[in-house]
């Protein structure tokens, strides 16, 4: 998935209770994959976005991260860390493998399928407006921000 493609047309269930078709999300949707509950990377990113969260709010813009865990590990990781951006479980892994998130990656010389850190930010009408792919956590969830507030100025 690039800047400039099109959404897959799927639907996909947050913690929120919220169902959100990724085709036609109405608004804009902030969608950011990451790789595993509770460990320290994806609790500092997780963390970061619902810090600004008020902010997404206030320009319009919803975020929604995305991982293969399961819900009942979402619940249990929103609740250990007081997370207020609602998670969605990819368990079958149609998102991922839609956005190219699923990815060979390779820790001391074992190659192994994974969930690469990325984030999309994906606009009404469903075009992918911006993309970051192999994301660094520190000072990202900001940046993502800055460009979503470019995005509301525009519409």
């Amino acid at each position: 998935m690039d800047v400039g493609d099109k959404a897959p047309a799927m639907s996909i269930a947050a913690s929120d209770g919220t169902e959100l078709n990724l085709a036609s999300p109405g608004a804009p949707l902030v969608l950011y994959f990451y790789p595993k509950d509770d460990t320290s990377g994806c609790t500092r990113e997780a963390q970061d976005f619902t810090a600004l969260e008020g902010e997404f709010k206030s320009a319009g813009v919803k975020v929604v991260g995305v991982s293969r865990d399961a819900m009942k590990s979402h619940e249990k990781f929103i609740g250990k860390y007081g997370l207020s951006v609602p998670l969605a479980s990819d368990e079958d892994g149609r998102i991922s493998d839609a956005f190219g998130t699923w990815v060979q990656k390779s820790m001391y010389g074992r190659k192994y399928m994974g969930m690469e850190r990325a984030t999309f930010l994906i606009g009404a009408d469903g075009r992918v407006l911006r993309a970051w792919r192999k994301v660094k956590v520190p000072g990202h969830a900001a940046e993502v921000l800055e460009a979503a507030r470019e995005v509301a100025a525009e519409a």
